[in-house]
C-alpha cells in the first residue's frame, strides 16, 4: 500500500488563500519529548569552545566557514546576545544556543525518524510534490530574555530551485505564544512571488535586493500549542519578534524542496556534497 495524502481539501484551501496552515496535534507528547531528550543529549556532548553566531539581521558580516559547513553537520550556533563584552557567555550553553541546524534529519536517528515519516511525505503530497527532499532542518530555541529577532522573510529566498519550490515545516516543541516569541505570518503575501533572494558568489552571502518596508499591523500571530505543526508557503512573508518572556519557545523546523522538474540553484548559501534523497518517488 503506497503512501497516502492527509490533507484535506479545506485544509488545501486554506493553505492555497493564506499561505500558511496550522495543524494541531501533529505530534503527541512522546514525539516531542524525544525530540527534545535528543537535543539535551547534543548539548551536552558539545564543546562550546568553537564560537559561530546566528543572525537574521547581521548573517552577511558573521557567516564564517562553520555556517557554511553546517550544511551536512549538526552544527552550534549562538546567540547575539549570549556574550558579554569580553565575549564570554553570560550563562549556560544550554540557555545561549540559537538553533542548531542544518543536517539533523539526515544525521540524527531521532530528528530522521520525524523528518521522512510517513505522515511529513504524506503532507507534502498533499501539496503536490512528486520527489521531495528534506533540504534543509533547525532545532529553534528562542531562549529566553535573549532569543533573537527572525526578520520577515521568504523561505525561497534562501533555498531556491527554478521554479520555485520550497515549503516550510514547523514543529512547535513547546507552546508558542506572543510572549515568547511565536511565529507571524502576513496571510496571502504569497501570492506576490519572490522578493528578494540570499545568494552565495565569492563576496560571501548577500541578498541581491534591499528589503521592502512592510505594515506590522497586517501580520497574524500565529500561537500554538506544543505538538502543532505549521506548513508555510516558501513564498509566505514570516517573521518572529525577540523573545523577551521568561519563557523558551523551542521548536523544530524543515524546509522541503522538490527535485521533479525542479533545478536546485548553485548559488544558494546551502551546497550539499551529496544529494539527498527523495522521501517519495511517484
Amino acid at each position: 500500500m503506497g503512501l497516502v495524502k492527509n490533507l484535506t481539501r479545506q485544509q488545501l484551501q486554506f493553505f492555497d488563500t493564506h499561505g500558511y496552515l496550522v495543524i494541531e496535534g501533529f505530534s503527541d507528547p512522546e514525539e516531542v519529548q524525544s525530540m527534545r531528550k535528543r537535543m539535551d543529549e547534543l548539548l551536552q556532548n558539545f564543546d562550546c569552545s568553537n564560537v559561530s553566531i546566528f543572525s537574521t539581521k547581521k548573517q552577511t558580516n558573521l557567516t564564517d566557514d562553520y555556517f557554511y559547513e553546517s550544511a551536512e553537520k549538526i552544527s552550534f550556533f549562538f546567540e547575539e546576545k549570549a556574550f558579554d563584552d569580553d565575549g564570554k557567555l553570560k550563562q549556560s550553553k544550554e540557555l545561549s544556543i540559537n538553533k542548531v541546524g542544518h543536517d539533523l534529519h539526515g544525521l540524527d536517528p531521532v530528528f530522521s525518524k520525524f523528518s521522512h515519516s510517513e505522515k511529513v511525505t504524506g503532507l507534502l503530497l498533499s501539496l503536490g510534490y512528486k520527489r521531495p527532499v528534506i533540504i534543509q532542518s533547525m532545532y529553534i530555541f528562542k531562549q529566553p530574555g535573549i532569543g533573537g529577532e527572525v526578520v520577515p522573510h521568504q523561505d525561497n529566498s534562501f533555498l531556491y530551485t527554478e521554479p520555485s519550490s520550497c515549503t516550510g515545516l514547523w514543529l512547535a516543541l513547546e507552546d508558542a505564544t506572543t510572549s515568547n516569541g511565536c511565529l507571524w505570518a502576513l496571510p496571502g503575501s504569497h501570492k506576490n512571488g519572490l522578493v528578494r533572494r540570499f545568494i552565495r558568489d565569492d563576496n560571501g552571502v548577500h541578498f541581491d535586493k534591499p528589503s521592502p518596508s512592510y505594515d506590522y499591523s497586517e501580520f497574524v500571530p500565529l500561537e500554538v500549542k506544543a505538538g502543532s505543526f505549521v506548513i508555510i508557503h516558501g513564498d509566505l512573508i514570516h517573521q518572529s519578534f525577540e523573545n523577551r518572556s521568561s519563557k523558551s519557545r523551542h521548536a523544530y523546523s524543515l524546509h522541503a524542496v522538490e527535485t521533479d522538474g525542479c533545478i536546485w540553484v548553485q548559488d544558494n548559501w546551502l551546497r550539499r556534497k551529496v544529494d539527498p534523497e527523495p522521501l517519495y518517488i511517484s
